[in-house]
């Protein structure tokens, strides 16, 4: 019988916006954290008011075992950890954020085919915005997806995808996050070129940004359909589409996702 019904081994920004994120859903009684520094996972525990342990009493302890390191450093952490995994008796999950290594590659590294989540979350997680892609193991019952979704509720929009395609998806929710926050600050830097304040045009831009992606999933619109309705003939903002255009800004973000989906790949090699 597990003793935390969540454990995090690794507390960095995602683990630790995952986690926040768990802690609204669920009771902080539940939860333990581990770090490779355990005075971050001493920090955090103690502003969630849950258990600041280490990563193997999380191995030992914890039902479902989220695993908030990076990809080069899986291997190593499951080299300490599967013995622990090895002399559990009682059912486990273990749900890998390493971007790059698939289910197959993380049963291989622990020796075992044990159930297993695969989830590429993103940064705006931290503020209960974030976009969660994951795939599952055939291993994972039912019951345990309930729960895992249940828990993460708060964290923003999940959507179960084939592992397949889940390289796609992390280039595109994954990695994009950066990609926007370019395109804001490029917003906002043209504001202040022609005037505005800094603050005003990191506001104006960010509102903008927010309000154009709600546009878009609250309203069902194409995108393109929406972009057309804010273009008036001969008027200020098709100009500046055809500007956009002569830059191949659309071509320019393709390749920017394409380049992270090769990068992505490559990660688990």
């Amino acid at each position: 019988m597990a003793t935390y019904e969540f454990g995090f081994i690794g507390t960095g920004n995602m683990g630790s916006a995952i986690a926040r994120a768990v802690c609204r859903a669920v009771s902080p009684d539940e939860i333990a954290l581990s770090n490779r520094t355990s005075s971050k996972a001493e920090v955090l525990a103690y502003e969630l008011k849950c258990t600041a342990t280490d990563s193997i009493t999380v191995a030992r302890e914890a039902k479902f075992i989220f695993l908030g390191v990076k990809p080069q450093g899986l291997k190593a952490l499951f080299d300490s950890i599967s013995p622990f995994l090895a002399g559990r008796h009682d059912h486990f999950v273990l749900i890998s954020m390493a971007a790059g290594i698939s289910i197959n590659q993380i049963q291989t590294y622990c020796g075992s085919e044990y159930p297993v989540i695969r989830i590429m979350p993103n940064t705006p997680t931290a503020v209960g915005e974030g976009m969660t892609v994951y795939s599952v193991s055939d291993s994972v019952f039912e019951d345990d997806l309930s729960e895992f979704c249940a828990a993460m509720k708060y964290s923003g929009k999940l959507d179960r995808i084939d592992e397949s395609l889940i390289d796609a998806a992390c280039a595109v929710s994954g990695c994009g996050p950066a990609f926007v926050y370019m395109f804001a600050e490029a917003l906002a830097d043209a504001g202040v070129k022609n005037g505005l304040s800094r603050a005003k045009a990191l506001k104006y831009a960010a509102q903008t940004v927010l309000g154009s992606a709600k546009m878009v999933l609250n309203t069902g619109k194409h995108p393109a359909q929406l972009k057309d309705e804010v273009c008036s003939p001969a008027g200020s903002t098709i100009a500046g589409v055809k500007e956009l255009e002569n830059g191949a800004f659309r071509a320019t973000v393709m390749n920017a996702v394409d380049a992270a989906v090769e990068k992505t790949k490559n990660l688990g090699k």
